[in-house]
């Protein structure tokens, strides 16, 4: 570390707010166009530009000494203590954060970002002492120590550092449009059958009066859809879609030919175990990362528990796996995180028949009304039971059609399994140079290069 180095505390270059949330639970507080900031608005990546609630001008009036326009916003209560995000829009934030304004004059609010990033762990250990709720009392963490260099020196390193997770950033756009153009192609195919209408309309065969809204509207909007339309077939696969519907006691108006299937009659889903019991061996050298609710949320594996390698196949998951948490959070997603163990509670996901994309979004198709089961629960944890998947029924078209339509589906599956692995390398990267950069110990064009390599 060069001399240029100066240490300080936290306290030196910066104001700290301690959040509050208003006064009662009135419903006036909120809905406005200022930002209020809670943990669980708080995820890995570097900014926060949307929040589940918004403070009204009532809400701004009861809080309006804790309102900042932009500054670091760091969890200081609970297990979440450490994570820190920035905020560049006119905020508050509860009780459980703290805001840490810089003074921009001494110190970079970017580089004291990545310090605060780099000090999570110490800051969770200092809350981690209170005996009741863990937590980290301003007057605690105000005296939080760092050594700075240069404000030049300070810019060029989170520069170098905010590359990386703008790129994370942009990625994370990219897989939401992708999975969301996922799911909208899928909603029109297979759930509420856009094609088989347009070819009904074209053949003069009546729509049953449940879909007729939606014909009229396929009707007029037949004119303005241009070819390159996302929802537009190729007309040799549209011609493979049927023009009639016919009535099933299971599901109503279905498409002519095609099939009523429950959702575990088009997949596998197999349970984690309880890998607790599964540790590796003292004989064993290898083992495999634990994946519970926690790290699938997180989107990978943080080595914190450990199973044997030797487990069965069907409890082992890697990228690109379909996984779905059928208790707590219930959630669906594609695995990105590497080779690990799944534990209970968890779904690997798998068909011998289908393609991972029809039952992937088939299992997104039912999760909310899984999620409605889970919560209805009067138990500690919510969850559904396996005769819900049985529930869950889809409609399924011959294999031919769908092989004939996976091109479309897989392109954008890919894609956003691609990004993901980036993304994740990304993070790998950023955590590596972060320890190295801010203690001096790597110089900044070893780093550009190093962020180069990755990024071009």
């Amino acid at each position: 570390m060069g001399s240029e180095w100066k240490e300080y505390k936290l306290r030196d270059v910066a104001r700290v707010i301690t959040g509050k949330t208003p006064p009662g639970t009135l419903d006036q507080h909120f809905g406005g166009d200022v930002l209020f900031v809670t943990p669980g608005d708080m995820d890995e990546l570097k900014h926060i530009s949307n929040t589940s609630r918004t403070l009204s001008i009532e809400g701004q009036k009861s809080i309006s000494r804790i309102i900042f326009d932009r500054g670091i916003v760091v969890s200081c209560i609970g297990w979440q203590m450490g994570k820190s995000a920035i905020v560049k829009q006119r905020a508050a934030t509860n009780q459980q954060i703290n805001t840490v304004i810089a003074d921009e004059s001494i110190i970079d609010m970017d580089f004291l970002f990545y310090v605060l990033k780099s000090k999570r762990e110490q800051i969770f250990q200092l809350g981690a002492t209170a005996t009741r709720t863990p937590i980290v009392k301003k007057s605690l963490f105000e005296k939080i120590s760092f050594k700075a260099p240069s404000l030049s020196e300070q810019k060029k390193i989170s520069e170098c550092l905010s590359s990386i997770d703008d790129k994370i950033e942009l990625n994370r756009e990219m897989n939401a449009t992708l999975e969301a153009m996922a799911q909208a192609l899928f909603k029109s195919w297979f759930v509420d059958f856009d094609p088989v209408i347009d070819n009904a309309l074209a053949a003069g065969n009546p729509i049953p009066d449940e879909l007729a809204e939606r014909a009229e509207r396929r009707a007029k909007g037949a004119q303005q859809q241009s070819p390159e339309h996302p929802h537009t077939l190729p007309a040799a696969i549209r011609q493979q879609f049927p023009d009639r519907f016919v009535f099933t006691e299971t599901m109503g108006w279905v498409p002519e030919g095609w099939t009523s299937e429950p959702l575990d009659s088009i997949a596998s889903y197999h349970n984690g175990l309880a890998l607790q019991k599964f540790r590796p061996k003292d004989d064993e050298s290898e083992y495999l990362p634990v994946v519970k609710i926690a790290q699938l949320k997180k989107g990978y594996a943080d080595g914190e528990e450990k199973a044997s390698p030797n487990i069965k196949p069907e409890c082992i998951i890697d990228n690109g796996d379909v996984v779905f948490s059928w208790s707590g959070s219930l959630v669906v997603d594609i695995w990105c995180g590497g080779k690990a163990a799944l534990n209970q509670h968890l779904f690997k996901v798998t068909s011998d028949s289908f393609p991972k994309w029809f039952y992937h979004q088939f299992t997104c198709h039912h999760l909310e009304e899984f999620q409605r089961i889970a919560a209805d629960k009067a138990v500690t944890m919510g969850h559904i039971k396996r005769e819900h998947l049985r529930q869950a029924l889809c409609v399924v078209p011959p294999l031919t059609l769908l092989a004939d339509c996976s091109d479309a589906f897989k392109s954008l599956l890919d894609k956003s399994i691609e990004t993901r692995l980036e993304s994740r390398q990304l993070e790998l990267l950023r955590d590596t140079l972060l320890p190295k950069l801010l203690s001096g110990q790597l110089r900044i064009p070893e780093a550009e290069q190093l962020v180069a390599e990755v990024t071009s």
